[in-house]
């Protein structure tokens, strides 16, 4: 097994000790010192209940009104709480269809390349496939959702409020862009463009962005009575430009005071100066297949066609730049906010830097208006290294390590970055769109490693994530679906993983006994039967122990139950101690397979019925079932000596009818013969003695020599 160590009786996958990682967990409990003692404890899941006690006051201490303690709890493991435990069952449990049904269609596949001995395993299928795959997942990570539309729209609402994506989104949406959507790979860079647009108010809770400057700007927008006086308005405009949020641009442009009707006549030459830069952004060339509604640009499916536009459009934006009009215009700040609007449109490198806020968003302005013909990863790669270089930042990001990874075209450091940052269930599914897209990934990922014990990167990384879904009690119904994906080891831990399952719940064993069902492991599902039917016997409850060992078809334990049921009742055929056992008599059944067989006691059964009918005071009709019964006992080679004389003791009342002898010749002279074997056998020493009267046999003798006188005169 991968990385065995010598304590790892209780894990699915061990872990060699130098995976541990010290790691530290701030407590932020606010209270103020001092701190006099400190209590931990386990709570719910992974998170650790932590108890802070302050030193009590004494009496000659002021109260401060401070509380005596708090309680806090601290999450272990990867995230920053951004999606909560139940959201994580969620999306563990929603994401088992996608990929059971991406492994079932990679099985035909490789069945069918088999047959046909084709080079290649996957057809052009399969990137449909894949990219099915990615949006069932992606489905379950969409988090983000606007608030409900206003009635009207409020003409100063630059950015609308939505609830914030996650992290976890925004990764799997990369890893999208980058390896399953092959459709997207001509225009990659405005996937990119889209993308940042989407998620970068997830950069905004570690350092400054054109979200959060467009946020904080749109706070003041209500209280400026000339907004294009204020410099953070020119501000916020060349950025949003600059990331190519155009619709954002437009909009605050025509907040300008030149649009104002009172104003038109006076600054005519200012208006139509805005409006020229309005029209020129609002038509600016988006090499990409269509754009949402709403969105402003103009598409160009081929590049020969976005070319020559992207050339005409810069030649207007050139000759806006040079034209006359700038010296009538009067307003300072306007006349400069325009002309670094144009410099950036036109690719101004020094004008972008400035205008962004990290490498992220400058790598985005290059695509847009310095590098719109930016194709394959290792240039793009490079012009992230520049970017990173004329942007450094103090506090990375994971999605940029995520980023810098794709770009880099390195496999491992992508998926130690969807590790660390996202945990094990990322890297599973992440796995799936790595190998996709890339021969070099998919033999680095399923390639066997003899120091993994001879299984491959992607089965280990599956292991993993099966014990985490093992480890939860809500979640471990999912696990064998990734165990039996992976060959080598799957299978051999899908049986640990259902022989740890507790038995004393009936629902989890029923679970187990469903999944033992789902994969065909019978002999497990026989053997976690005969534990729970055990289990059950031991603690008292015989009936669903019996019930267990009947469905693993248990025959020896069977076999044992009933001989010592057998021997109970023996010993005491009184009425009580029938009753005791009647209903569990009844469960056993009355197979022959059983030693001595239980059909004496199902019979038997029946014949305490019909003497009881008899006590009663119920016809002689009653008497005679109860004859017939008693007759059809005796004859019954089943039925042991030793139980002879309790059956003819309790019968006396049948021997002795009054109205008329019950038996027959025949049937008295085979009781009195069966009595005389009786009389032998009690010679024996192992026989064993009924606990009866000491006058119970001569009693009996009596009863049926007066029956046998009565039936002889009667015939």
């Amino acid at each position: 097994m991968p990385g065995l160590t010598t304590d790892s009786s209780n894990a699915l996958v061990p872990l060699s000790p130098g995976a541990h990682v010290r790691v530290v967990y701030p407590v932020r409990h606010g209270l103020k010192p001092p701190i006099s003692r400190i209590s931990i404890s386990w709570s719910r899941g992974n998170s650790l209940r932590v108890s802070v006690f302050r030193e009590p006051p004494t009496e000659s201490d002021d109260s401060d009104g401070e509380a005596g303690g708090k309680v806090v709890q601290v999450k272990l493991g990867v995230g920053d709480g951004e999606v909560d435990d139940a959201q994580w069952r969620r999306i563990a449990y929603g994401s088992v269809s996608p990929f059971a049904l991406l492994q079932s269609r990679r099985n035909s596949v490789l069945a069918l390349s088999k047959m046909s001995m084709s080079s290649s395993p996957y057809h052009s299928d399969w990137w449909e496939y894949v990219m099915e795959y990615s949006k069932g997942i992606s489905s379950l990570l969409d988090n983000a959702r606007p608030l409900p539309d206003v009635v009207i729209d409020d003409p100063k609402t630059v950015v609308k409020k939505v609830e914030e994506p996650t992290c976890l989104k925004a990764a799997w949406e990369l890893l999208e862009i980058f390896y399953a959507d092959k459709e997207s790979q001509a225009w990659l860079p405005e996937r990119i463009v889209d993308w940042l647009a989407d998620y970068n108010i997830l950069f905004s809770g570690t350092q400054i962005t054109v979200h959060s400057k467009l946020v904080e700007f749109q706070k003041d927008i209500v209280s400026l009575q000339a907004i294009e006086d204020d410099p953070k308005y020119w501000e916020v405009i060349s950025s949003a430009l600059a990331v190519g949020w155009l619709e954002i641009v437009v909009k605050l442009l025509r907040l300008h005071g030149s649009y104002q009707l009172d104003q038109l006549s006076n600054r005519e030459t200012e208006n139509g100066l805005v409006e020229a830069v309005a029209v020129l952004i609002s038509k600016m060339p988006r090499m990409r297949p269509e754009l949402e509604a709403g969105r402003l640009g103009e598409c160009f499916k081929t590049k020969p066609d976005f070319i020559k536009a992207w050339e005409k459009w810069r030649a207007q934006i050139t000759k806006l730049d040079c034209s006359s009009f700038w010296i009538q215009c009067d307003h300072r700040q306007t006349r400069e906010g325009l002309r670094n609007m144009l410099q950036v449109m036109l690719g101004n490198t020094n004008n972008l830097s400035a205008s962004t806020c990290h490498w992220i968003e400058l790598y985005i302005s290059h695509f847009l208006y310095v590098r719109p013909f930016t194709v394959g990863l290792e240039s793009m790669h490079a012009l992230a290294q520049k970017c990173i270089q004329l942007k450094p930042i103090s506090t990375s990001h994971r999605l940029m390590g995520l980023l810098i990874g794709i770009l880099g075209e390195n496999t491992e450091v992508v998926l130690a970055e969807c590790s660390k940052a996202f945990g094990p269930w990322m890297v599973v599914h992440a796995i799936e769109l790595l190998t996709a897209g890339s021969d070099q990934a998919e033999i680095i990922l399923r390639e066997e490693r003899d120091h993994l014990g001879e299984i491959s990167i992607e089965e280990l990384h599956r292991l993993v994530y099966a014990q985490v879904l093992s480890s939860h009690a809500l979640t471990w119904q999912i696990a064998p679906i990734y165990l039996t994906s992976c060959m080598k080891q799957g299978m051999g831990l899908l049986e640990v993983l259902l022989y740890k399952q507790p038995v004393q719940h009936i629902q989890m064993l029923l679970k187990t006994a469903e999944i033992c069902q789902l994969y065909d492991l019978e002999s497990i599902s026989s053997n976690i039967m005969k534990i729970a039917g055990v289990y059950h016997w031991k603690h008292g409850r015989k009936g669903s122990g019996v019930f267990w060992l009947q469905q693993a078809q248990d025959e020896f334990r069977l076999n044992k139950i009933a001989q010592k049921l057998f021997d109970f009742v023996g010993r005491s055929i009184s009425d009580e101690s029938f009753k005791q056992w009647e209903g569990l008599i009844e469960l056993l059944g009355s197979q022959s397979k059983i030693a001595w067989g239980l059909d004496f006691l199902h019979k038997y059964r029946d014949f305490k019925k019909s003497l009881q009918q008899v006590h009663v005071g119920k016809t002689s009709d009653a008497a005679l079932q109860a004859v017939e019964s008693l007759m059809s006992l005796m004859k019954n080679p089943s039925t042991p000596q030793r139980f002879w004389l309790p059956l003819l003791h309790d019968s006396l009342r049948l021997l002795c009818w009054k109205e008329r002898p019950l038996l027959n010749v025949a049937q008295t002279n085979l009781l009195l013969n069966k009595l005389q074997d009786l009389s032998i056998a009690r010679l024996r020493p192992d026989f064993i003695e009924a606990s009866l009267p000491p006058q119970a046999l001569s009693s009996v003798r009596l009863a049926l020599a007066t029956n046998l006188g009565r039936a002889i005169l009667e015939e």
